[in-house]
């Protein structure tokens, strides 16, 4: 193992704290939860720092940090949807875009070649919302905060995140599609 390879393990342990923040919110231990979840953020930012200022990126990391990501908020999303602290039409509004970027990019893999997948800035911003989102939740249940309306601008929030950047990638891979199907 080199200091490379440090942002690929900081991924997989955030992919393995997946299942203790879990584990904490159906046990309504809200305060275990906070933390880490806290502690899986912070350690997203902290392996895409190393991987860029020390020019650490691999084809790995670029899998795993996504992810890792994904993983999360997908399974706290649904976590928090299956507790009812969050509306289950709003879970499936996040799968179904991750589900359209997945079906996309294998479709577009199987009909014109490798795909190099990088995110676009509407999506690391559809990210980031989902992240304050579910850590509000938690803190909400954790502290007994009066934050409802906050929650609900984040459920705005995460609707246009979601629509915006789910756009993003039907245009950015369709002219792509539409690029090389006119050059074959």
């Amino acid at each position: 193992m080199t200091r490379k390879d440090i942002p690929n393990l900081i991924s997989i342990l955030r992919i393995l704290l997946v299942i203790p923040v879990i584990a904490a919110l159906v046990d309504h231990q809200f305060g275990l939860a906070m933390v880490l979840f806290a502690i899986a953020g912070v350690s997203d930012a902290l392996d895409g720092f190393l991987a860029k200022h020390y020019h650490w990126e691999s084809r790995l990391g670029s899998i795993l940090d996504p992810l890792a990501d994904k993983l999360l908020l997908v399974a706290s999303f649904a976590t928090l949807t299956w507790l009812g602290f969050l509306p289950s039409w709003l879970l499936w509004l996040v799968l179904g875009r991750d589900i359209m970027i997945v079906f996309g990019v294998i479709s577009y893999h199987y009909l014109f070649g490798e795909v190099k997948v990088h995110p676009v800035w509407s999506s690391k911003i559809n990210t980031l919302i989902q992240i304050v989102l579910v850590f509000a939740v938690i803190v909400q249940h954790y502290a007994g905060l009066a934050i409802q309306d906050w929650i609900e601008i984040g459920i705005s929030l995460v609707i246009v995140s979601v629509i915006i950047s789910g756009a993003e990638y039907i245009l950015i891979w369709g002219r792509r599609a539409w690029q090389q199907h006119k050059s074959n």
